[in-house]
């Protein structure tokens, strides 16, 4: 029996002719990711040689990325003690993939890695952040793990004690309709699985829809497949995945590709035709709450968001701008855009989109995971209805668990912000 992705990608992170689901192993890590939560692995890390006598050294300074991205500025004193701790640990360690609060090099850590090139197909990749799923995008097995985890991984280099997952695949079939996206089809499968229907699995994408969809499109429905319960999402590497790295993240030289063997043994077999999508919409208060646009036309809006890791790319910004270019955000609604990186606001800046954004009466702000997990600006009041493309709506997700967030796409987002309540972006009849 031959095996799927993630199989093949553990088989050789361990050295193994072939592993299996169910398998324990510990693998080593091509590439380990914090953001401001670094400064818990720092204190888990140094427990570690407390009372050794030995020096406190990661195990690969070259094989650690970490981003300041949840709050930046930094939001309160404490945050800030945090990012001075851990700007000090990096000096100390030799971490040369740091990416500070900066104009020319910032941005949300799951854009900054595929972005400058730090993720490579084929490789393990762990993250104390849930969404770093969002890195099978990229032919990678990469997920989240928690504060202790990453701490012995920056000491030993491989993660202990991971059981191999089965696998779902899904096959994408179809072309996407005008106005429907990847966002619409990640979302109608949570919908579908629901939040446990994927507990402990990879979801492995395939089909005419996944060949012919840009890396952009590949990292949001890898980064919400967290969303179903999945450990990862993973797109097997091709054509796409070496015109990315080449030509956007400058890698000179990509390993050799792979993908699952023909007769991997999958848990499950999902087949979506995504030309029968319309735009999808996940309602209060969970992810998988899902239904079609016509089942929530008209829910009147008090703030609208476009941006975070999932939907921050600049083919998100083209088409709020194109969307949004000669109107105006309707009064009593609030829109605010955050572009994943400082690369994206740049780029977005130069096409005219921030002063088409502007024009319209939205606020742009700097790159960032912003008001997505209600922590650090946009936080919404009582009662308030919120419309964002980013990744999850539970109560109090926005920072207020009195008010309500409905997720949705950047067309639907940009159509919406225009009339104040949910908006179909396509023409009637279409």
């Amino acid at each position: 029996m031959g095996m799927t992705m993630v199989e093949k990608i553990l088989a050789r992170a361990t050295g193994q002719a072939a592993v299996k689901a169910g398998d324990v192993l510990e693998p080593r890590v091509d590439l380990a990711m914090s953001h401001e939560n670094g400064a818990l692995v720092i204190n888990q890390f140094n427990e570690i040689y407390q009372d050794t006598g030995l020096e406190a050294k990661v195990w690969d300074p070259s094989k650690i990325a970490i981003i300041f991205d949840h709050r930046v500025p930094a939001e309160s004193s404490k945050t800030a003690g945090n990012q001075k701790k851990i700007r000090d640990f990096v000096a100390k360690q030799g971490i040369a993939k740091f990416h500070d609060i900066r104009g020319d090099s910032g941005g949300i850590c799951h854009q900054i890695l595929p972005e400058f090139g730090y993720v490579q197909p084929g490789s393990v990749v762990v993250g104390t952040d849930s969404h770093t799923t969002s890195h099978g995008a990229l032919g990678a097995f990469s997920f989240g793990i928690g504060a202790t985890e990453m701490a012995a991984v920056w000491a030993l280099g491989r993660v202990l004690n991971v059981e191999v997952p089965g696998t779902i695949k899904v096959v994408c079939e179809g072309k996407f309709k005008r106005h429907v996206a990847p966002k619409d089809l990640i979302l109608h499968l949570v919908g579908k699985l629901t939040a446990e229907g994927a507990n402990f699995k990879v979801i492995e994408f395939h089909g005419p829809a996944i060949d012919s969809m840009s890396t952009s499109g590949r990292l949001v429905i890898c980064n919400m497949t967290v969303e179903a319960g999945a450990t990862s999402g993973i797109v097997p590497p091709d054509a796409e995945t070496l015109r990315y790295l080449k030509d956007e993240a400058g890698v000179a030289e990509v390993p050799e590709l792979f993908g699952p063997d023909a007769d991997a043994a999958y848990d499950q077999v999902i087949t979506i035709n995504v030309s029968k999508l319309q735009p999808q919409i996940a309602c209060p208060h969970t992810v998988d709450n899902v239904k079609p646009i016509k089942q929530v036309l008209g829910v009147k809006l008090n703030q609208i968001v476009i941006g975070s890791c999932t939907n921050g790319r600049l083919d998100d910004l083209a088409i709020a701008a194109k969307i949004l270019k000669g109107k105006k955000v309707a009064k009593g609604t609030r829109m605010l855009i955050f572009p994943a990186s400082t690369r994206i606001y740049l780029q977005a800046l130069k096409k005219g989109y921030v002063a088409t954004f502007m024009e319209a009466g939205a606020v742009v702000m700097n790159s960032g995971c912003g008001p997505c997990l209600g922590v650090h600006q946009g936080a919404l009041a009582d009662g308030d209805v919120a419309l964002a493309t980013t990744n999850r709506n539970f109560k109090g997700r926005m920072g207020n668990p009195n008010a309500e967030v409905y997720l949705c796409s950047p067309a639907v987002a940009a159509a919406s912000a225009i009339t104040g309540v949910i908006t179909d972006p396509r023409k009637k009849g279409e």
